[in-house]
């Protein structure tokens, strides 16, 4: 029988058997509040998009699962046997943190690089499996080369860590933002523009 694993308001994700193991099985709801010819063509482009950008950002390195089928609005992609980021990082010593840090940076440079803007970058949408970190869950991702949309992409990490990983926030940011300064080709650019937007979120809270 399949198993649910994941329910949002776009999407569940079930569990099913798959040849000699398992897969994950994420099928677009539809909404009753939509003009259906709208509700149909919106499921099928975005779950379209999604196994594009999967495909797309495997492509340039950035480990994600791998896609096994697509029809109008059920997507199929690989199971990871696995645990999210956001559990992890409280067993995790120092020296470990900091090169997972690292290894999410490099990662999301790879992606702005290509022009893919993941839209959810959070602990809970990377895996670990033997050692090897996923990205998974590009549901909100786009195609874009926007520097802001890469500079949300990074600020929305940095909020989940100032909320959920407080103790660990500052050095994670640290070396997140070395990593991807190594690789991204404008990174000087999206780092300022993240500044920006902490910028305009402090004055607009201090209103």
């Amino acid at each position: 029988m399949p198993e649910i694993i994941g329910r949002g308001a776009e999407a569940v994700l079930r569990k099913e058997k798959f040849m000699d193991g398992y897969c994950v099985v994420k099928e677009r709801l539809k909404k009753s509040y939509r003009i259906e010819e709208l509700d149909t063509r919106l499921r099928k482009e975005r779950t379209k998009e999604e196994a594009r950008l999967l495909s797309e950002a495997r492509r340039v390195g950035v480990p994600t699962p791998q896609v096994y089928d697509r029809t109008e609005n059920v997507l199929e992609v690989e199971f990871l046997d696995g645990e999210r980021v956001r559990d992890l990082l409280p067993r995790y010593g120092g020296e470990k943190r900091r090169a997972l840090a690292l290894e999410i940076g490099d990662y999301i440079a790879k992606l702005h690089n290509r022009g893919i803007v993941h839209g959810d970058l959070t602990t809970s949408n990377m895996i670990v499996e033997d050692d090897e970190l996923y990205f998974i869950d590009f549901g909100l991702g786009s195609f874009s080369d926007s520097v802001e949309d890469k500079a949300v992409d990074l600020y929305l990490l940095w909020e989940v860590l100032e909320s959920t990983h407080p103790e660990y926030r500052d050095g994670m940011w640290k070396c997140i933002t070395e990593g991807y300064s190594k690789r991204c080709r404008s990174s000087d650019e999206v780092m300022k523009r993240v500044d920006d937007i902490g910028k305009r979120g402090r004055y607009v809270s201090d209103r």
